[in-house]
């Protein structure tokens, strides 16, 4: 059975990563949860854990798993690394190597493949520090899918939007090879 680790970011975007996982179940690929203080305002660890079927990891000063490196483990155990919704501040850490926290520690720790989908304001997303982000990212080979366009929570329209769960999980298909 192939492996994803999903990295739930903030965002009111964080509720398309249930549909996710529900995805992913239904096609046989197991999930573990890594859900953000910034994506617990938005979904829940009980709704993730449920959904997948696994506990869901929130906080790197967990004593049982991090006496045992889990942070480590974590990023080792899956055979893709997914950040659904990958904020603008998530794709900043990424690019800039911060580790601060349970995700971002997992982002800098893995040696498997990382898929990543923004999730943001259009004008965060058209910004430049985003865009330089981005190709930073994309040039560690990071796989960043575009963001889809359209309205937005904000009520701003344009691009921005966390691609639709199906579409991601069709990216996540390609990368772990299954057709």
């Amino acid at each position: 059975m192939k492996k994803v680790l999903l990295i739930v970011g903030g965002g009111i975007a964080a509720y398309k990563a249930c549909e996710l996982i529900r995805l992913l179940r239904k096609a046989d690929i197991g999930v573990r949860c890594v859900l953000t203080d910034a994506g617990a305002h938005f979904v829940t660890p009980m709704t993730l854990a449920a959904l997948s079927e696994a506990p869901v990891h929130t906080s790197l000063w967990d004593l049982k798993d991090e006496a045992e490196m889990g942070h480590i483990q974590l990023s080792r155990e899956a055979d893709l690394v997914v950040v659904a919704p990958a904020t603008a501040d998530l794709l900043a850490k990424m690019a800039n190597g911060i580790a601060g926290d349970l995700a971002t520690t997992l982002l800098l720790a893995t040696d498997k493949p990382v898929l990543a989908a923004p999730a943001m304001n259009v004008r965060m997303w058209l910004h430049p520090a985003t865009q330089r982000n981005v190709a930073t990212l994309k040039g560690d080979g990071i796989t960043v899918l575009a963001p889809d366009e359209g309205p937005m929570a904000c009520g701003e329209f344009g691009p921005g939007r966390l691609p639709e769960p199906e579409a991601i999980f069709v990216a996540i298909k390609a990368a772990l090879g299954i057709a």
